[in-house]
């Protein structure tokens, strides 16, 4: 991982938000220059915090650093260097530190809500969530969510603070302490905001600063999961018993991964596996096929959904024994969810179908 930092040693970007000046160099890296929030955000973003864009590549960067409006320098505007994950990295640590606490904000909190923003295309958005954005003064979010946001939501924000790949710590901080400086901010996530999202960093972050969920009103507005989303594309392959697995190992180790593969798969369960592949992550896609064939029929039918609501969305219905070979194809990437079948799903008129059970108690 890259750990040049190339921003300004010479300037000092004020906050405005109201946190105090001492709080601020809390978490920032040891260089002459504050660069970051002083409301706690860090503008260079240091850890490889994002399960599900390791190895990707951050947007290209302008030269200067822009202050954001609780006074964060914006790594979607700043000249860092980027890490393997695309996020900006620092110079003295790949572990960033929670900076301003609430008794560094003079102003009576505002509110903060995360919002799951469903599959993607703006009709996949629930009633809840449009209107939560549409009240929300502040949105903060990855940059590739925020481009899926309709119009009039982007239109109607007093500003909105996105990140690339790998800045999910310093922009829920963000998200936080624009709300402890007053503002009623939205932080946005697809699918839904408690499934491999930031609902429960959100919260760990508000409790690390000694702010309090009702002290910001914090609430979260449901959006539909991709296991569900996905289902919707190949059938009705998980109404009984089903779990879900990441492949990701950025949060998760993979002994613990391969564990739960093993566990879910001998007992039945149809599984969603999500974070399938990356360019750095092929051998755990391989262990996965090797653990699932293991357990299961070569002949088991598995839903393959890539990119699902988005315009270059793709479904196929293959079989097992046909998944191991998809890994180095377009297929299959980290915007694809596998919805892998258990002994009794079978494909019926190009659908995937799992009994709930129905039929050993009813004639139909």
């Amino acid at each position: 991982m890259s750990t040049d930092n190339t921003t300004d040693g010479s300037t000092e970007t004020e906050s405005k938000c109201g946190a105090s000046e001492a709080q601020a160099s809390a978490g920032e890296t040891d260089t002459e220059a504050n660069t970051g929030s002083k409301c706690g955000a860090s503008g260079a973003e240091s850890g490889p915090e994002s399960s599900a864009s390791a190895g990707e590549a951050s947007p290209s960067t302008e030269a200067d650093d822009t202050t954001s409006e609780c006074g964060a320098s914006s790594s979607s505007s700043s000249s860092s260097t980027s890490s393997s994950c695309g996020a900006a990295s620092s110079d003295s640590s790949d572990e960033e530190e929670v900076g301003a606490t609430v008794d560094d904000f003079d102003a009576d909190p505002g509110r903060l809500i995360a919002v799951g923003l469903g599959p993607g295309q703006p009709e996949g958005m629930t009633a809840r969530a449009r209107a939560a954005l549409l009240d929300a003064e502040h949105i903060v979010g990855y940059t590739t969510y925020v481009d899926l946001l309709p119009d009039e939501i982007t239109e109607g924000a007093e500003d909105i603070y996105d990140t690339p790949m790998c800045g999910e710590v310093s922009r829920t901080e963000e998200a936080i302490d624009r709300a402890l400086a007053g503002n009623d901010v939205a932080i946005i996530g697809s699918g839904d905001p408690n499934v491999y999202a930031l609902a429960g960093l959100a919260l760990e972050i508000v409790e690390s600063k000694g702010a309090t969920a009702t002290m910001l009103d914090f609430d979260v507005v449901p959006g539909v999961p991709a296991a569900q989303s996905c289902a919707a594309r190949v059938g009705a392959p998980l109404v009984n018993d089903t779990v879900s697995i990441s492949l990701s190992d950025h949060l998760t180790d993979m002994p613990t991964i391969e564990s739960r593969l093993h566990a879910a798969a001998k007992e039945g369960f149809t599984i969603t596996i999500y974070n399938p592949w990356s360019r750095k992550r092929r051998d755990n896609y391989e262990k996965c096929c090797e653990i699932l064939l293991e357990h299961r029929d070569p002949e088991t039918p598995v839903g393959v959904v890539h990119a699902a609501g988005r315009e270059d969305e793709q479904v196929e219905i293959v079989e097992l024994a046909d998944l191991p070979e998809l890994g180095e194809t377009d297929l299959v990437d980290m915007t694809t969810t596998l919805l892998v079948g258990n002994e009794d799903t079978y494909v019926w008129d190009d659908r995937m179908v799992t009994p709930r059970g129905y039929e050993t108690k009813y004639d139909y």
